[in-house]
Order: structure tokens, then C-alpha cells, then sequence
């Protein structure tokens, strides 16, 4: 996927795994390969459920503070939040 999100599969069962030290924040680089890999395991028929972990210390701890006051580029959170809503596999946030 990327150097900061990577999908591994256990059976039926897909973790995807956020890697952002130091905190996980939802960087750009951080948001792209998420929406792509949420998107890619919503319409992969072999993925019964979907798991989102994150490597380190920390679940993810918020936006990334180098973002703040310049425009938003897309995906935003809110996107990814509304992927995560419709898909209609129990998608699952492991701390």
C-alpha cells in the first residue's frame, strides 16, 4: 500500500495497520492509501470484516498540526469517516 498503511489478511478477517510516528496523526499521506484501502476491501467479496490498527503506542491522535490553516485536500476525514459508514462489512478501530 504505503510506507504509513499496509492491509495483511487473516482469513476472511483484513487489518489494516496506520504507521505514522509519532502518533499516528491522519496526515495526507496517512488519509490517500487509508481511502484506497477501505474503498479496495468494501468491494473485495473474500473480506468478511475489516479491522483498523495502528502500529506504535498511540491509535491515532488527531490531525496532523501541519495542515492547520492551509486548504483541506482531499480525502478529508469526513470522507473517510462516510466510506467507513456505508460499508456494509463491521468494520472494527483496534487501539
Amino acid at each position: 500500500m504505503s510506507d504509513f498503511v499496509s492491509t495483511t489478511r487473516h482469513g476472511d478477517v483484513a487489518v489494516v495497520t496506520i504507521d505514522n510516528p509519532p502518533v499516528n496523526a491522519l496526515s495526507l499521506h496517512v488519509r490517500e492509501p487509508l481511502m484506497r484501502a477501505l474503498v479496495s476491501l468494501r468491494d473485495e467479496p473474500s473480506v468478511g470484516a475489516i479491522v483498523i490498527a495502528c502500529a506504535g503506542r498511540t491509535f491515532v491522535a488527531g490531525a496532523d498540526i501541519t495542515e492547520f490553516g492551509r486548504p483541506v485536500r482531499q480525502p478529508e476525514l469526513r470522507a473517510i469517516v462516510a466510506v467507513l459508514e456505508a460499508i456494509a462489512k463491521p468494520p472494527s478501530a483496534v487501539p
